[in-house]
């Protein structure tokens, strides 16, 4: 049977692995389409809608949890995601499937069969297993950042915290009292992080939103101005729906 698919995952190298792997269990799969965020999905979903969604729960934009509240009952969805919690969610609601990273070819083989059988019948609605989802997330936030320097460890409240960037291995923290770098990757920080404080404004880079003095714009470059310092932040397409004027 000839299927569609659309792969929303924002890391180029388990999109990567996720196409080849498809396209070696199923070849009747078409897995041209990708999108590495929730707007750019949105967008290409519009266009046309896809048979099967491989949805990366934490996706920039729109994460994942919204799009797939979008095209509940529309197509059949396939959460990728690296937290076990939000896998066994799903597939003890039994409405979606899911892949647990890293991707596993095996475990994804028992995907590909039960998404055969489910193209047969008409997507079910989301709302319950997005419930449960939601409800079962991580309530605790990141409080404290605790970086090795020398032989000591500095703990820094994370409300110091002027923006996270990420920089080579580790990802560098800018505080009001220096910078300091750490092995947490901006993925994970984003998975911790309050989103009401803190915003994602490039695939690398966070910002404390109180630290945000303005925003200007230029062609089609938008920049962040920081409170009290010089440099200036790159605010890249996915994320400038924040600042645009509603």
């Amino acid at each position: 049977m000839t299927a569609t698919a659309l792969i929303v995952e924002d890391e180029p190298l388990l999109r990567a692995a996720l196409r080849q792997h498809l396209a070696e269990l199923w070849p009747q799969l078409d897995v041209s389409r990708e999108a590495e965020d929730g707007i750019t999905a949105i967008k290409m979903i519009g266009e046309r809608l896809p048979d099967v969604l491989f949805l990366d729960i934490h996706v920039p934009g729109l994460n994942g949890l919204e799009v797939a509240r979008l095209v509940s009952g529309r197509c059949h969805v396939v959460f990728v995601t690296a937290y076990q919690e939000h896998a066994v969610t799903a597939f003890e609601e039994g409405a979606v499937d899911f892949v647990v990273k890293p991707i596993e070819r095996d475990r994804l083989a028992v995907t590909v069969a039960r998404l055969r059988q489910r193209l047969t019948a008409a997507p079910v609605e989301l709302t319950e297993v997005l419930r449960l989802i939601e409800r079962n997330q991580r309530p605790e936030n990141i409080r404290w950042i605790q970086a090795s320097v020398g032989t000591q460890i500095r703990i820094v409240p994370v409300e110091d915290v002027i923006y996270f960037q990420s920089d080579a291995k580790y990802t560098k923290v800018v505080t009001k009292r220096g910078e300091l770098h750490i092995r947490r990757s901006i993925k994970e920080l984003l998975e911790g992080l309050d989103p009401n404080d803190f915003w994602q404004i490039h695939r690398g880079t966070i910002v404390n939103a109180k630290c945000v003095d303005s925003v200007s714009r230029s062609s089609e470059q938008m920049r962040l101005r920081l409170v009290g310092r010089g440099e200036k932040l790159s605010v890249s397409e996915p994320y400038q729906f924040r600042f645009r004027r509603q």
